[in-house]
């Protein structure tokens, strides 16, 4: 479309209904009666961020990927129409399908009625009670929800989350996914759970088309999520090296454990002792919490028992 024409369009899709249907009518004479039909009727909202997906190709690739089979429990959050829910109901998952929009969340009561696995929620995904037992999640959600949504599943560690498939838009993947946490949370999230980019996907996968590409994210829980003591103390270890990242990082862990048994710590974790502790990746801040654990060590300088609990437990608190 040439430069001079284009520029009489709005970005319909981003506009208002109201807004698109005068500039119609305004514009085009002929589709004024078309316009006029039109005019009582109203779109579903559109949430900031919120972009659903449709490409079939791709939601069986995240069902797949998920390990969501027969039993399994899994949330999709930010479930619109259903693609994804309709997906996992179909490989025998139990579905709860969180919608915050009351209209979409009527049309998946409508589309799963009578169907045993899905159960549909209206809820903000923000707020909605997580289950208590294990659980997976499959799920495209607005992308502006990203970082509440990561708080949500990754922040507290008595959440039971046993893996998750996101579609997110790409910019927000790739720190995510990023090496080299930027900071004390990101930290805490990338130590405790693998966080990869599996690969682009493009607006054309969507309804509306977002203006940018989105992006496969693969959540896996590591070992330590198995251990509450350990998470514990990485918690304390994090928090002191984001207040000086550019600290040497025995010289951090010395503050807590002693100088010569942090840096036997460090090596044993391979990590070289002089690095400065804010330029530690996700997998070295695990190695680091793992091996506090599995050698009996707390931050307080007190030998551990089994599990890295305190080896006299009468009145200890860790």
């Amino acid at each position: 479309m040439p430069t001079r024409c284009a520029a009489r369009f709005p970005p319909i899709l981003e506009s208002s209904w109201s807004t698109t249907l005068t500039f119609l009518r305004a514009s085009f004479p002929r589709l004024r009666p078309l316009c006029l039909g039109l005019a009582g009727r109203r779109l579903a909202p559109n949430p900031a961020g919120a972009h659903f997906l449709r490409d079939h190709t791709l939601i069986a690739e995240l069902v797949r990927a998920s390990g969501a089979g027969q039993g399994r429990l899994v949330l999709d959050l930010g479930a619109g129409s259903g693609a994804i829910t309709a997906r996992l109901a179909a490989a025998g998952a139990r579905v709860i399908a969180i919608e915050h929009d009351p209209r979409l969340a009527a049309g998946l009561r409508r589309r799963f009625d009578g169907d045993r696995r899905v159960e549909v929620v209206q809820a903000d995904l923000r707020t909605v009670p997580l289950p208590r037992r294990e659980f997976l999640v499959v799920a495209s959600p607005p992308f502006s929800l990203t970082t509440a949504l990561c708080r949500r599943l990754l922040d507290d560690p008595a959440v039971p989350l046993a893996g998750a498939e996101l579609i997110l838009q790409r910019g927000a993947a790739r720190w995510l996914a990023s090496p080299r946490p930027r900071d004390a949370e990101t930290a805490w999230w990338a130590a405790r759970y693998e966080l990869r980019l599996a690969r682009t996907v493009s607006p054309a996968s969507f309804v509306p088309p977002p203006r940018v590409d989105a992006a496969r994210l693969t959540i896996t829980p590591r070992a330590i999520t198995q251990h509450p003591g350990a998470q514990r103390r990485l918690r304390t270890v994090l928090r002191a090296a984001y207040r000086r990242p550019g600290a040497r990082a025995d010289a951090l862990l010395g503050g807590l454990l002693g100088g010569r048994q942090s840096r036997r710590l460090l090596i044993g974790a391979a990590i070289d002792p002089a690095a400065p502790a804010g330029h530690l990746t996700g997998d070295q801040w695990h190695r680091l919490a793992i091996t506090l654990a599995d050698r009996g060590h707390g931050l307080d300088g007190r030998a551990r028992g089994p599990g890295g609990w305190p080896a006299r437990t009468a009145n200890c608190h860790d």
